[in-house]
């Protein structure tokens, strides 16, 4: 299983346009997204340069020349550039998005193309190459990854019928010229040209050269040289010949060996001058291929009825005179024609067989021949009929190892096509087969074989945070239907951005379950106060007074009883009209918390302390008429039971 490393950068809006939905590829000078021209509203692959690149300051202006050379590349076979800028500091460019896949893909899966479906393609690379080419531009790194496979216009599934298009073009050129101090080599290796590894020039032989080694590996499924290091498989460019295909490939036509060795000659001189002269020499071979295969082909010959010849309809130019006709003028008829035919084979055929039956043991031999060849066809006739065949094995409910095993000891070769989903067969179990088993088929052909891939599941994504749009469009993508659940109040995420899913990421899914993402409505209209440290009767008319529901819970402490402890939501929280506040509240036997007496008239002062079981003394030279001054103790603090509680009165 591929591990994707969190990308910053999905979802981000570049230069204000263009909206990343999504990772393509990640190479070793750029990252390919897919993108949203918001502007425009149509899809576009955006490419960004990685941060390692910029370090010459010189790149982004050399990149942005390059860019507006490749933006005049006009060519059905070209990917197009749309636009080019800086995000970040790193430079990008916006280009047409292909449907379809790499070349590299469908060698993967295939391993070689037949000799029409390679050149097919080839066809159409060269003539984008070779529009660079006309305008002075070389690619500089030709290779099955820079080459898609687009969808073809009328959905034929056909190769030799798909729209072939080149990209990069120029891109290698910029890069390379950041690194020169460097010395790095801008090209891969499997395709790099001799000039290119020796002196570091290019031309478009250069990119002739790549294109000829393309064509062998779609030819023979390999590229002609491999190493344990880059730079060894390098400096085989340099000091060998490509070999032909055919010497890897048995069978191919010698007329591809001969195209592939004068696009991959060591000298550039040698060498087809560019793309279009290459691709002239492409579509001759094409053209002489096809013409070999038609003139292979047995043609029917009309029948022709040829009437009996009466002497005197024998035509003036026969070799042997009309009998009765005169000799010399004088009527005789000869005895013998003036001329004898030389006999033909089966005249000699015929007079050796009547030889043959005049002697005994001639007669003998003529009879063992017979029998021989009688023979022979009897075995010709069972092996053609019914000797070369055999049952397809049945293989259905296998896993891959066994299924193989079977297919080889049966005498067949087996070939694993696309796999498919099944919620009934685990995975890498044979869900079927072709030819079906049981059918009578050539022993040694092929059985191609569907393993199943397992029940179909995604995994619910992880899209807390983003915003409804972005998490709608990471859901559906995965085969997931979002909906909208209850939206709630959060204190820290903002408005219509993702607070949880039900069920939550990681959860295995079928194809359309429905995955509800709960998104936030902001911080909540009202905001909690602090009534830590206070009695609770005051707290709670507090909170209750604002709208807010109280909810007490009880809690042994050393604090004065009924004083509040704790509280949840905290203060400055936000909280909705009767949503539950919970107080906790100090639980203590032995204290409780002193009253506020003050501002009171001294009388109901002492009254309301004796009330509660105090001892009160009064510290007045007015006796109890006046206002509570000040107590002691303060108010809030702890007291017990029947404790002294002083008051001081005066006048304000």
């Amino acid at each position: 299983m591929d591990t994707q490393v969190a990308d910053n950068l999905l979802g981000s809006l570049v230069d204000g346009r263009y909206r990343i939905r999504g990772r393509i590829a990640r190479g070793g000078m750029a990252t390919v997204y897919t993108a949203v021209d918001e502007r425009l509203e149509r899809t576009v692959a955006l490419k960004i340069i990685h941060p390692g690149q910029k370090r010459d300051p010189h790149f982004v202006e050399r990149f942005t020349d390059e860019a507006k050379t490749i933006a005049r590349l006009t060519h059905p076979n070209v990917v197009a550039v749309y636009d080019q800028g800086l995000h970040n500091g790193l430079p990008y460019l916006v280009m047409e998005y292909v449907r379809g896949r790499t070349l590299r893909d469908i060698l993967a899966e295939r391993r070689r193309l037949t000799p029409t479906e390679a050149l097919a393609v080839l066809e159409q690379m060269l003539a984008a190459i070779a529009t660079a080419h006309r305008a002075g531009l070389v690619h500089r790194d030709v290779k099955p990854e820079n080459v898609l496979i687009a969808e073809a216009p009328g959905g034929s599934a056909e190769l030799v019928d798909a729209v072939v298009k080149v990209a990069d073009f120029g891109l290698a050129r910029a890069v390379e010229a950041s690194a020169e101090d460097g010395g790095q080599l801008m090209a891969t290796v499997a395709y790099v040209a001799p000039e290119l590894v020796t002196t570091g020039y290019a031309d478009p032989r250069s990119d002739v050269y790549a294109a000829g080694i393309v064509l062998f590996e779609m030819l023979t499924g390999r590229v002609p040289y491999d190493g344990d290091r880059p730079v060894d498989i390098a400096w085989q460019h340099v000091d060998r010949d490509v070999p032909a295909p055919s010497r890897v490939q048995a069978g191919l036509p010698p007329a591809l060996d001969e195209l592939v060795g004068r696009a991959t000659r060591r000298d550039p001189a040698g060498r087809p001058t560019d793309a279009g002269a290459f691709l002239t020499e492409v579509q001759q071979s094409r053209e002489a291929l096809a013409a070999a295969a038609a003139r292979a082909r047995p043609s029917a010959q009309p029948t022709v009825v040829v009437g009996q010849v009466t002497p005197s309809a024998r035509p003036s130019w026969a070799r042997l005179p009309s009998p009765g006709a005169p000799a010399g003028g004088r009527g005789r008829v000869p005895q013998q024609p003036a001329y004898e035919e030389e006999p033909t084979l089966v005249d000699k055929a015929r007079l050796a067989y009547r030889r043959t039956k005049a002697d005994p043991r001639g007669r003998m031999a003529l009879t063992a021949g017979l029998v021989v060849l009688g023979l022979v066809a009897v075995v010709a006739v069972w092996w053609f009929g019914f000797g070369r065949y055999a049952p397809a094995p049945n293989l259905a409910g296998l896993d891959r190892a066994s299924a193989t095993a079977r297919a080889q000891d049966a005498g067949f070769t087996i070939h694993f096509g696309p796999g498919r989903n099944s919620e009934t067969v685990g995975r890498d179990i044979v869900l079927d087969q072709n030819p079906p088993a049981g059918n009578r088929i050539v022993k040694g052909s092929d059985v191609t074989v569907t393993l199943s891939l397992g029940p179909e599941r995604y995994l619910v994504p992880d899209v807390v945070g983003k915003s409804w749009e972005l998490a709608s469009a990471d859901i559906t993508a995965l085969k997931l239907k979002a909906v909208k659940g209850t939206s709630r109040y959060d204190d820290n995420a903002p408005v219509n951005t993702v607070l949880a899913t039900t069920p939550p990421k990681d959860t295995e899914l079928k194809p359309g379950e429905t995955v509800t993402v709960i998104l936030s409505k902001g911080k909540a209209p009202l905001t909690v106060p602090n009534v830590t440290g206070i009695d609770q009767a005051t707290a709670r008319a507090q909170l209750e007074g604002m709208g807010l529901v109280v909810a007490i819970v009880y809690k042994q402490s050393d604090k004065p009883n009924g004083q509040v402890i704790d509280q949840d939501p905290a203060n400055g929280a936000g909280a909705e009209k009767n949503q539950t506040i919970t107080l906790t509240v100090s639980e203590n036997p032995n204290t409780q918390q002193m009253p506020d007496v003050n501002n009171r008239g001294c009388t109901d002062g002492k009254n309301y302390l004796q009330s509660l079981g105090y001892q009160v003394q009064i510290d007045s030279q007015i006796g109890e008429n006046g206002w509570v001054r000040d107590q002691n103790p303060k108010a809030g603090q702890p007291v017990t039971p029947g404790q002294v509680v002083v008051i001081k009165c005066g006048v304000f």
